[in-house]
């Protein structure tokens, strides 16, 4: 593949998109951006990475969205791994807006895992690590964890079990959900759930933030 083209967005656009978002970011920052949007743009079509094909919009809806954990939660430093990162999201832009993260972009897709190998060739971003996995075959691959996301789930129960059992003792865990998927994801027993957090420019999105229990249901063995 060749060097990408010249970013789709300017810079002063990309600015005020985060401000939306209460984020700020520095020149080297935007030029990731910019490079990660027109590598997106370029390799989605010929695989399907995003069914969103305004660059406004993907910048809105996945860049924006994925940053505003930096400021909510915060995230701040630590290890991070983004369960089913697909395209890279929420975890390249988390990296990007958080660069002394350890991030783990967890793909069971091949040719997702690909792009995610591609895109980390061509922006320079250390201590990040595509693992091309089902994220129920992790253990000792990424644990402990400080943090784990993710944006694409389709069953929380397992996931949520998986990221509180022992072998990964994640610390937190945050979801980017739609507010009809919020009673099911805080079933999760072995977490203490914030109130959720409304996605700035969205309808009903929201960041669920649950921190691990160190009670019993949190250290029951795995069946």
């Amino acid at each position: 593949m060749t060097t990408p083209s010249p970013a789709v967005l300017s810079a002063e656009t990309i600015r005020r998109a985060l401000g939306e978002f209460q984020l700020a970011a520095n020149d080297q920052q935007i030029v990731y951006i910019q490079q990660y949007m027109t590598l997106l743009l370029v390799w989605n079509e010929k695989i399907n990475l995003t069914a969103i094909r305004d660059p406004l919009e993907i910048l809105y809806r996945h860049f924006c969205e994925s940053m505003y954990a930096a400021a909510a939660v915060p995230v701040e430093n630590g290890r991070l791994a983004d369960v089913g990162s697909g395209a890279g999201f929420p975890g390249i832009p988390l990296k990007i807006m958080r660069p002394n993260l350890n991030m783990f972009l967890v793909e069971s897709n091949m040719k997702k895992a690909t792009f995610l190998a591609e895109v980390l060739r061509n922006i320079e971003l250390p201590d990040t690590r595509v693992l091309v996995s089902r994220y129920e075959e992790l253990g000792e691959d990424v644990a402990p964890l400080d943090f784990v996301c993710s944006r694409a789930l389709g069953e929380f129960e397992p996931f949520l079990a998986w990221a509180a059992s022992e072998r990964i003792a994640a610390k937190q865990v945050i979801l980017w959900i739609g507010g009809r998927d919020l009673d099911q994801a805080r079933r999760g027993a072995d977490w203490e759930w914030r109130e959720p957090i409304p996605v700035p420019q969205s309808l009903r999105r929201y960041l669920l933030v649950g921190s691990r229990k160190r009670g019993e249901s949190a250290q029951r063995p795995e069946t």
